[in-house]
């Protein structure tokens, strides 16, 4: 069965009509024998290397002046009534996540106070859209965006591949889907006040029209994790203890489990390091009633203000120096790392042609990379590292 992307920053927007294929074509040549030391030396000899070059034509965004009240397209679940096609699991997860996204941009502006965000709403023309919005140089916050998409598509093989993170083996073809999902990430100025990044997601694929096979295939995914710069135990306390008691509500396995796979995803390989001090991370999820998961989804994306705010509020305005910023600084570029080499999200994004300004936004304004950098051991800065290397339970 295929697997959902795994998208930590948000869901891109892919896709709403099959891609047309310009042109593919096959080269192959004979490589020379490689003159580069080994660190298991062995016999040289002549590989045959093929490689496959495609140019898809992806159709594009087109901007719009308003909301939409939906972007779901008109009858859009052939398995239901017209009349119930409104109360439908994607007409219900599309009104969800457009709620979710006004009550958290009207939290951070009154926390913000100056900041207000601005709006991109696009559409495409086979169906779907979505809503872009980005607060920058706020009070509080530097960068923060929270945006929605709805949409259709048809995945070509190497982006089905992306989404899945599975064998790259296998080929699928060209697999119809239709995706929808809130996404958010909130950097604020101050070293001490932490990130946050959420991501709740509805995914469905479909076998090509007309042809055999197995029915409509869905999936829930998504979580909720902080990325401080500096531990202060109540914080993660607090934060914990809210995605717990949210998970509680529905299965007490729940919040053990993904607390877990959360520490497990968000690893940065090349450094032996997570990105943040995590949260709650799921994917895939479908071995459990889907009314069920539509109501966990729903209160997951409920927690996001009660479980954040608080803590911005008690750390925006604590003095700090120069290196207290510069190692805020060095963790963004950790951030960074990660969206960009490791997240299937990104990468799904980036192979469907997805709308590039909502597949970067998670990135921040600013970021630094110092050579050979290690902090003081014992030192605050070194807490938070080893919290990094070695996941703690919180609560």
């Amino acid at each position: 069965m295929a697997k959902s992307i795994s998208s930590c920053l948000l869901l891109p927007p892919c896709s709403s009509s099959t891609p047309t294929l310009k042109h593919t074509y096959l080269h192959c040549q004979n490589s020379k024998p490689s003159r580069r030391p080994t660190l298991s030396p062995g016999p040289r000899t002549r590989t045959r290397i093929c490689i496959v070059r495609a140019t898809l034509a992806i159709e594009k965004e087109t901007p719009e002046n308003e909301r939409p009240e939906t972007f779901l397209r008109s009858g859009d679940d052939p398995h239901s009534s017209v009349a119930a096609s409104t109360t439908s699991v994607r007409a219900r997860f599309e009104r969800m996540i457009r709620e979710a996204q006004d009550v958290v941009c009207a939290a951070v502006e009154a926390e913000d106070g100056a900041g207000k965000f601005t709006e991109d709403v696009w559409s495409r023309d086979g169906g779907g859209g979505g809503i872009s919005r980005v607060l920058q140089d706020g009070e509080v916050w530097e960068k923060a965006g929270v945006n929605v998409s709805v949409v259709y598509g048809v995945m070509p093989p190497e982006a089905y591949r992306a989404a899945k993170g599975g064998d790259s083996s296998q080929n699928p073809g060209s697999v119809p889907f239709f995706a929808a999902g809130i996404s958010s990430v909130l950097h604020p100025k101050n070293p001490f006040a932490p990130t946050l990044h959420f991501n709740y997601r509805y995914f469905e694929t479909d076998t090509i029209k007309d042809s055999p096979g197995a029915p409509r295939q869905w999936w829930f995914g998504g979580g909720t994790d902080l990325t401080p710069a500096y531990i202060f135990e109540e914080d993660m306390k607090h934060f914990h203890q809210i995605q717990k008691q949210t998970c509680d509500k529905f299965d007490p396995r729940f919040y053990p489990r993904f607390k877990k796979w959360c520490d497990d995803y968000f690893f940065i390989k090349h450094r032996g390091e997570r990105r943040g001090l995590g949260g709650i991370f799921f994917d895939d999820l479908n071995d459990y009633d889907q009314e069920m998961l539509l109501s966990f989804a729903t209160e997951c994306s409920k927690s996001v203000v009660p479980a954040y705010i608080p803590i911005i509020s008690r750390r925006k305005e604590t003095p700090f120096t120069d290196q207290h910023k510069a190692w805020q600084q060095l963790r963004r570029g950790r951030y960074v790392e990660f969206n960009l080499v490791y997240d299937r999200g990104t990468t799904f994004g980036i192979k469907t042609g997805g709308r590039i300004e909502s597949i970067l936004v998670s990135l921040p304004l600013t970021a630094r990379w110092e050579y050979g950098h290690e902090p003081e051991e014992g030192s605050e800065e070194w807490k938070l590292l080893d919290a990094c290397i070695n996941p703690r339970e919180w609560i």
